[in-house]
């Protein structure tokens, strides 16, 4: 932690508790954040901190990017997608986008005038990217894209998409990543806004391709290339997911001290009963083993050395951490803990997702056990 990472920590937490915080219950009933919002988030330099500023960015590190994802999982419950418009999208382009691509869609995704997504997922093939059935069948300048893609976070707003579909002609079965502008785009149709039992503010959407034309210059590397770019990328991703589960764990534990400690039974606080205290004993130490992992792969990560292995560890382990220390948490609130009005609830239905997306957390024991 250096001072500007401190700095950038307060201005998040301020800027998340004075522009975010009292529109959150109406985002969850709408089903998504404010453009309005994404534009204030680039204005104060909270979007894609790791861009360089020939593209608009501040040029910052991973790290920029993890104290905001840390501080927006603190203030805020997990309805914005920024970590996958910042954290994943823009970090697909810096590392295999052409300086064309580049300098065209990165200072929209800095400024929030574009919101980006990613599009992996379809009703047959999850963790399971190789079955994939989106086709893109190159005719002249142009792709075109057929395919239907569900549970896409940020699919209901996204004016960017990463679009992965495989591509006959660069071999049976090979995968291809297509830069979709969604903005009038023939062919292009967003479907429902999918009804979670959690996270409500995050417009999860389905996206259907039919017949629609994408130049070929919206090619993100080399035809054939991208399921080696998508899991060149996975690492990140899911260590981001990791970030957000270590926040909010110690969240949970945070609030939870607070309320034992003014909560009354039979006459005393909650907390001088002996099951309360060793209950968050066991939930603290648990947060501060998962925090001193998820640093230790940062630090992996930043020098280049976080492996596939490790990062499906961090996501498996720490996910799993996460649900179990917010359902005990919940607990010990009792009824109110099952109220949505008690941020711990929420913490709850938010969590669980945690361990499906990024890769289900049994693929990722089954990609540890490939390198034991």
């Amino acid at each position: 932690m250096t001072d500007e990472l401190a700095l950038l920590r307060r201005t998040a937490r301020d800027f998340f508790v004075r522009e975010a915080l009292p529109h959150s219950e109406r985002w969850e009933r709408q089903r998504h954040v404010d453009r309005a919002f994404w534009r204030l988030a680039g204005r104060v330099g909270l979007l894609c901190p790791t861009v360089p500023a020939e593209y608009g960015g501040p040029g910052g590190t991973l790290l920029h990017q993890i104290v905001i994802t840390e501080e927006q999982n603190r203030v805020l419950d997990k309805g914005w997608g920024n970590p996958v418009h910042s954290g994943m999208v823009a970090s697909y382009l810096l590392d295999h986008g052409t300086e064309e691509q580049k300098k065209r869609w990165l200072p929209g995704m800095v400024s929030g005038t574009t919101i980006a997504a990613i599009a992996m997922t379809e009703p047959s093939a999850g963790s399971d990217l190789k079955g994939i059935r989106s086709t893109a069948v190159r005719d002249g300048d142009h792709y075109v894209l057929n395919g239907t893609k569900t549970f896409i976070s940020n699919g209901g707003t996204a004016d960017l998409v990463i679009v992965a579909a495989k591509t006959p002609a660069s071999g049976p079965g090979e995968l291809s990543l297509l830069v979709v502008d969604t903005r009038d785009r023939a062919g292009f149709r967003r479907g429902r806004t999918l009804d979670k039992i959690g996270q409500h503010a995050a417009d999860t959407a389905e996206l259907f391709f039919d017949d629609v034309r994408v130049p070929a210059g919206n090619l993100l590397g080399g035809e054939g290339e991208g399921l080696d770019l998508l899991l060149r990328q996975l690492p990140q991703e899911r260590l981001l997911i990791a970030v957000g589960a270590v926040s909010s764990a110690e969240r949970a534990v945070d609030l939870t001290v607070d309320y034992v400690k003014d909560r009354t039974l039979f006459g005393r606080p909650s907390f001088t009963f002996q099951n309360t205290r060793f209950e968050l004993a066991e939930c603290a130490a648990l947060t501060r083993v998962g925090r001193a992992f998820l640093d230790d792969c940062v630090q992996r990560h930043l020098a280049g050395r976080l492996d596939g292995a490790t990062a499906a560890m961090a996501k498996y382990w720490l996910t799993d951490m996460q649900c179990q220390v917010v359902d005990r948490c919940l607990q010990l609130f009792g009824g109110y803990g099952y109220m949505r009005e008690y941020p711990i609830a929420r913490m709850y239905a938010d969590a669980r997702a945690q361990r499906i997306y990024g890769g289900a957390n049994e693929l990722m024991k089954e990609l540890i056990a490939r390198s034991l």
